[in-house]
């Protein structure tokens, strides 16, 4: 009994210092309220790079790059994002030379990412959050 009294606190504890980390970074985060688009990637990570992007204080909004949705709706999200993400393995080359054209024309920061990985997403964003807190 004792046993599993004493793993349940250490979950919590775990729990507990994840949450404080979470928003430790987000409380520093020069990315608060900020929306990013990302175009195309696996519709299996989408809720954990959402995930990654609310750890910055900031808002990812997904296009599957033109699988089931529309390759023209790219062009009524640019102009509510400040930034648009594309991982270059996982995207159509029709959809990403739609995000290029629209990130000129709408005056939009166009970060292409070297693969759809969660990690390659959270360097991008930590990068940008040190280039802000400079």
């Amino acid at each position: 009994m004792a046993r599993k009294a004493k793993k349940g606190a250490n979950r919590d504890i775990r729990v507990q210092a994840d949450q404080e980390a979470k928003e430790t970074s987000s409380a520093r985060s020069k990315l608060d309220g900020r929306s990013f688009l990302y175009v195309g990637g696996r519709d299996c990570q989408v809720a954990h790079l959402r995930q990654i992007a609310s750890n910055f204080g900031a808002e990812l909004i997904h296009h599957d790059g033109g699988l089931r949705e529309a390759v023209s709706r790219i062009d009524t999200l640019l102009p509510s994002v400040d930034c648009v993400f594309c991982p270059i393995d996982c995207i159509s080359h029709d959809a990403c030379l739609r995000v290029k054209t629209g990130c000129k024309k709408f005056s939009k920061a166009f970060i292409p990412l070297r693969n759809g990985s969660k990690s390659s997403l959270e360097r991008a964003l930590q990068t940008m959050n040190e280039r802000d807190n400079s």
